[in-house]
């Protein structure tokens, strides 16, 4: 059995196993649409086959997508095997929306796709194929399981799965030879190893922080300052909102195209980067929503995001998994003027950097790797209780150069994040092409008014917009 494979999912990996649930689904997801006639057979329909058959043959570059999960015997720590079973056709799903096929329609499609949780007896992906979409268009419903990806791999394996030129021919895909799965019996005996060696790595480390001295022990004591700071951060509650409530299974979706010529004129005129114009725009639409739509009183509300922030290294481009850490980022709602309101986040962000928060989550993450996942499901428990944020705001920066699905360019696409505990709204974001879209996934109950705060965000960026215009520049 020298053959026999699998690998073990880091903590963080695992913690979006931990934090799943049967009213969440931690799956993350993405609505993308292309132009539907260069998809059609020579009888004018929509070539399903050959667009799965194409899919298939680009499984090799993400041999993850051929894997599913299986447990240690001791830890029932999850881990990675080849899926002797794999079929192409369980993952590659068909769809259709009804005449006259609008966006209206597509959400609610892509709402019910999204609610739907991901078979953990099967590698964790699904693609469906969705015709009828006004304009001569299709739309790619992708979901990935959270544990297999972050959102900058996830960007990455969009252009694995699609190419820079358009292709014509559909290679045959090479043959799926699975490893084998190790047996119960070898997996028990790397796990007694791994847990014995594990002493030894932590002295190994205080050995190597005496060794290195200086270069070293400020790395620790940076980690460790910003292991405290975000600690105290996160000890604190963020003040509840209407969407701050145990959420249900269904979910409702939108999303919000923006230019990102207009957004980098407004950063350039105003100052900042690109995410403190994102996270401005985001607290004037979440403060006009909540005071004129929800009667919330801001004067007292404690509103804080949860933003991740990607720490691969450029060697780890390409990789599956998990490499990101966070920000709890303080939104001024009650801050009524918009470039006001930028200027303070733009300062926030600044002291987040130079204080190193991300490095607290981040060494809270690898604290896990030793902890074990009891720390994960303590974790887990008390979202349903209160959290430090009121909501996770991610930007994920992609290709800018047109994508291709054969033939089809992919115009746009819309990104979503998963929910949880009382997290009853989230908001991501994707640049693709010149467009940054703002994709909204809430709760079907909690946020039944989901588009009022899609559109109070358009005009709180059209504000900022207008001041910036009347900057000189």
């Amino acid at each position: 059995m020298s053959d026999a494979y699998y690998e073990r999912l880091s903590m963080l990996d695992n913690s979006f196993l931990v934090y799943e649930s049967g009213d969440a689904g931690m799956h993350i997801a993405s609505t993308q649409i292309f132009e539907a006639e260069p998809l059609r057979d020579p009888e004018g329909n929509i070539d399903f086959d050959r667009i799965t058959r194409y899919v298939e043959s680009r499984l090799d570059r993400i041999p993850r997508y051929r894997q599913r999960l299986d447990r240690t015997p001791i830890e029932k720590h999850p881990i990675w095997v080849d899926d002797a079973d794999f079929n192409i056709h369980y993952h590659v799903r068909h769809s259709a929306l009804p005449h006259p096929g609008n966006e209206r329609q597509l959400k609610r499609l892509v709402g019910r796709i999204f609610s739907q949780r991901l078979d953990r007896d099967k590698p964790l992906w699904e693609l469906w194929i969705v015709e009828g979409v006004e304009g001569d268009r299709i739309a790619l419903i992708s979901k990935v399981h959270h544990c297999m990806v972050d959102g900058v791999s996830g960007a990455e394996l969009l252009a694995e799965l699609l190419t820079f030129e358009p292709v014509e021919k559909v290679d045959p895909p090479r043959p799926f030879r699975p490893r084998p799965r190790p047996s119960r019996l070898q997996l028990a005996m790397d796990e007694m190893a791994r847990l014995a060696r594990a002493p030894l790595a932590l002295a190994e480390e205080g050995v190597r922080l005496v060794r290195d001295e200086d270069d070293v022990r400020h790395e620790l004591a940076e980690r460790l300052r910003a292991l405290s700071r975000f600690a105290s951060d996160g000890a604190h509650m963020a003040t509840p909102v209407p969407f701050n409530q145990p959420i249900g299974p269904h979910r409702r979706i939108d999303w919000l195209p923006m230019s990102i010529t207009r957004i980098k004129a407004v950063r350039r005129k105003l100052g900042g980067s690109l995410n403190d114009v994102v996270l401005a725009t985001a607290a004037g639409g979440l403060a006009d929503y909540l005071e004129r739509v929800r009667k919330v009183d801001l004067s007292e509300l404690d509103f804080r995001v949860m933003t991740p922030v990607s720490v691969r290294s450029p060697a780890e481009k390409g990789e599956l998994g998990n490499r990101v850490s966070a920000w709890i980022v303080p939104l001024p709602l009650a801050e009524r003027d918009p470039v006001e309101r930028l200027s303070i986040i733009r300062e926030t962000t600044r002291g987040l950097k130079e204080s190193h928060q991300a490095l607290g989550a981040l060494a809270l993450s690898e604290v896990t790797e030793w902890t074990g996942s009891a720390l994960l499901s303590l974790g887990a428990r008390l979202m349903n209780y209160g959290t430090p944020f009121n909501m996770v705001i991610t930007n994920v920066p992609g290709p800018q150069a047109p994508l291709y699905l054969l033939e089809s360019q992919m115009l746009v696409a819309h990104p979503l994040v998963p929910l949880l505990g009382q997290l009853g709204l989230g908001i991501a974001l994707f640049s693709y092409a010149g467009t940054l879209s703002w994709g909204f996934s809430a709760d079907w109950n909690l946020m039944p008014d989901l588009h009022e705060l899609v559109t109070a965000v358009e005009t709180a960026f059209e504000e900022l917009a207008r001041r910036a215009d009347g900057v000189a520049g």
